[in-house]
């Protein structure tokens, strides 16, 4: 169960915020999770689980750069 923040544990750091954000948007947008097969036309090769960590990390890196107002 999660706890609502409270006055005891302090501020939040940058960092939980954006690995909240990056959940949340993993989660409606099916970042880094393998395609699912489907009929017509598809990719010749799927994903390497390689490749959908870099996506998570560029993804968490952005994630992060908008919590810090250091993006665009």
């Amino acid at each position: 169960m999660e706890q609502a923040p409270n006055a005891l544990t302090g501020p939040r750091r940058n960092e939980d915020i954006a690995l909240d954000l990056l959940k949340f948007v993993a989660s409606v947008t099916g970042a880094g999770r393998p395609a699912a097969p489907s009929t017509g036309f598809t990719a010749s090769t799927t994903p390497k689980p390689e490749e959908h960590v870099d996506q998570l990390l560029t993804l968490y890196s952005r994630c992060l750069k908008a919590v810090s107002g250091d993006g665009k």
